[in-house]
């Protein structure tokens, strides 16, 4: 597995806190090499190491409560800090007491778990801020041709506008092999995490909704459109049930909105998102017969990217004209649309238009998978295959 150093400096400031380092992320994304990577660096440092995976057997039968648990961990602690990683700790009873205990002994306590258990709102309540959390996402580009690489396979650019970066899918060499794997996946996600969490008991209805929603990323929703559509399948739901569907799909980290902005008033446009889901995979083993959306992969794809460089990101309004995304950071801001291609006439101008009678304080860049380049004077042209090995979009 790649050493992906990405997330690793973020996490390393924090290795000695005695904040409860928290590892999220949609399932399989690699949230618990992470947690070995870590554990490796300060093994080989020379710093005492404790660590339970209550996925197995071996330690799930002699430890399933928080009392357990606390005993277990202090009875082996030393003189020295000692770095304690517990995964998928969601599984013991009451593990949210036993970490807060165990944060006062002389110990630095990593978790992971099933991010559909380990939510933001929970964690606020269970740990009153003393914690940290960080958001292992899957394999960007980059990080796919380096796996690649170490594995002997290979992932084109089209292959990953239809596969998305789980990781695990780089190590099937069939489309047939990677299309199960999601499959099961995805099955997991839904029912596990989410129908059983939750007790929905409106099943149909629930499945409809994530498989239109996931249908349909790199668009602008609002709860009220949703309404619409189940109400054309022959379901009913309230507007409070489809709000509270769609947030449990964030919780779970399979989509995430970004809001519009109207730039007269500089104001939120609160009852509208644009949804995009977490991995594009989750879009294309929803299309019949091969039919894989590239178009609306390749927008989902630039905000993945977008998201890992660091970007926050926003839907750019001025009266009647849309831009994909508002980029900013550490001062700079850019302007970025995304288009599959501006070959023929008509679709340069269109999208070209997009930009015109904007000032220069905006650094505007458009995005396609053309490898010839039609920049202008004003607008940067960036192809895709360069735009997935940039660290910034400078």
């Amino acid at each position: 597995m790649i050493i992906r150093e990405h997330y690793l400096a973020q996490i390393r400031p924090f290795y000695d806190s005695d904040l409860i380092k928290i590892i999220t992320g949609v399932r399989r994304c690699g949230k618990s090499v992470i947690k070995d990577q870590i554990e490796e660096e300060l093994r080989q440092k020379g710093k005492p190491t404790l660590s339970l995976d209550f996925e197995r057997l071996s330690v799930s039968s002699h430890i399933s409560n928080a009392d357990e648990l606390v005993a277990y961990v202090t009875a082996r602690l030393g003189q020295e800090k000692t770095y304690v990683f517990l995964d998928e700790v969601q599984l013991i009873d009451g593990w949210n007491t036993a970490c807060r205990s165990l944060r006062l002994e002389n110990l630095s306590l990593f978790i992971t778990g099933s991010n559909s258990i380990l939510l933001s709102k929970e964690l606020t309540k269970a740990f009153s801020g003393r914690y940290v959390s960080f958001n292992i996402r899957p394999f960007v580009y980059k990080e796919i041709c380096e796996y690649a690489r170490q594995t002997g396979n290979s992932r084109t650019v089209t292959d990953y506008l239809v596969y998305g970066g789980f990781p695990k899918t780089l190590e099937f060499a069939d489309k047939n092999s990677i299309l199960t794997y999601l499959d099961e996946l995805d099955r997991q996600i839904v029912r596990n995490d989410l129908m059983n969490r939750y007790h929905i008991r409106k099943e149909v209805l629930f499945e409809k909704l994530v498989n239109f929603i996931l249908r349909s990323n790199s668009r602008i929703f609002s709860a009220n459109s949703v309404m619409k559509f189940l109400k054309g399948q022959g379901y009913t739901a309230s507007i409070n049930t489809i709000m509270k569907y769609l947030q449990y799909l964030e919780e779970a980290y399979l989509i995430r909105s970004i809001p519009q902005y109207e730039t007269k008033a500089k104001r939120e446009l609160r009852f509208f998102s644009k949804i995009y889901a977490e991995d594009v995979a989750l879009n294309s083993i929803r299309q019949p017969e091969n039919r894989y959306d590239l178009t609306h992969n390749l927008e989902n794809v630039v905000y993945n990217e977008l998201v890992y460089m660091g970007y926050e990101l926003s839907v750019f309004r001025m009266g009647n004209r849309e831009i994909d995304f508002y980029a900013s950071k550490t001062g700079k801001s850019y302007l970025v649309q995304v288009a599959y291609s501006i070959a023929d006439e008509e679709t340069y101008n269109r999208e070209f238009a997009l930009f015109n009678k904007l000032d220069q304080t905006y650094r505007k860049i458009i995005i396609t998978t053309d490898e010839i380049d039609y920049s202008t004077s004003t607008v940067r042209h960036i192809a895709l295959k360069e735009f997935l090995q940039m660290k910034e979009l400078d």
